[in-house]
């Protein structure tokens, strides 16, 4: 059942659905949703490994990033729901065919486009300016990030390393990067939550997804608006 975009921000439709749940669940969205954000979003490029877009899905969701982007110019869908272990539902999945649309899309939203590499004069985690909206790409296990995201990004970011090996897998890269700048913008004063709007939004959607017959449930709520 589709539904319109100003059901979402309906408070009455948001009430009546949490009527269904438990007092405890309601308030564990709410808890949830204040430490979300949206400053940062994640991009995962053509990664090989199922397990692996879907792990860095998990740490987004456990570090309370909202947004993730992957482009899918190569390989297709790979989320694999059992490594995910249930993060789909409460992660925002943005998926592009093609570098392009991908970086013209996210560039529109207001981010800068940051490319993780440790080949390119990049700043050291630690230094990295957390205070502009960023989109944090990440590539391929065996090659990295493409040529083109490269050379069109604003910035560059790397994990400082002191061992002979020279990169880490994308999903423990992706951990870290996502623990380091998440944990940094919270201690800052940047203006990293979420809009009330869009805390309206996610709650709706996140009760949506937690009532079995969702849609027989709308329906009668849509009814008892005509009486």
């Amino acid at each position: 059942m589709n539904i319109s975009k100003e059901l979402f921000q309906d408070v009455e439709y948001l009430e009546y659905l949490e009527s269904f749940l438990t007092e405890n669940r309601v308030e564990r969205f709410k808890e949830v949703l204040a430490n979300r954000t949206k400053h940062f979003s994640i991009v995962a490029e053509d990664v090989y490994q199922l397990h692996n877009t879907s792990a860095v899905m998990r740490s987004c969701e456990v570090f309370g990033v909202q947004d993730l982007c992957v482009i899918e110019q190569k390989f297709g869908k790979r989320i694999d729901k059992e490594i995910a272990l249930g993060a789909e539902k409460w992660v925002d999945i943005h998926r592009y065919s093609s570098i392009p649309a991908a970086l013209e899309d996210i560039r529109s939203k207001g981010y800068q486009i940051v490319a993780t590499t440790p080949h390119v004069d990049a700043n050291h985690l630690e230094d990295f300016d957390i205070t502009k909206p960023s989109a944090i790409f990440f590539g391929t296990e065996k090659s990295g990030l493409s040529p083109e995201i490269i050379e069109q990004a604003d910035a560059y970011i790397k994990i400082p390393m002191v061992g002979f090996t020279e990169s880490l897998n994308i999903s423990v890269s992706a951990a870290i990067i996502i623990q380091n700048l998440t944990t940094r913008v919270r201690n800052s004063d940047v203006a990293w939550k979420l809009t009330e709007e869009q805390i309206l939004e996610k709650r709706i959607d996140w009760v949506r997804k937690s009532i079995k017959d969702i849609d027989f449930v709308t329906e009668r709520y849509l009814e008892s608006k005509k009486e």
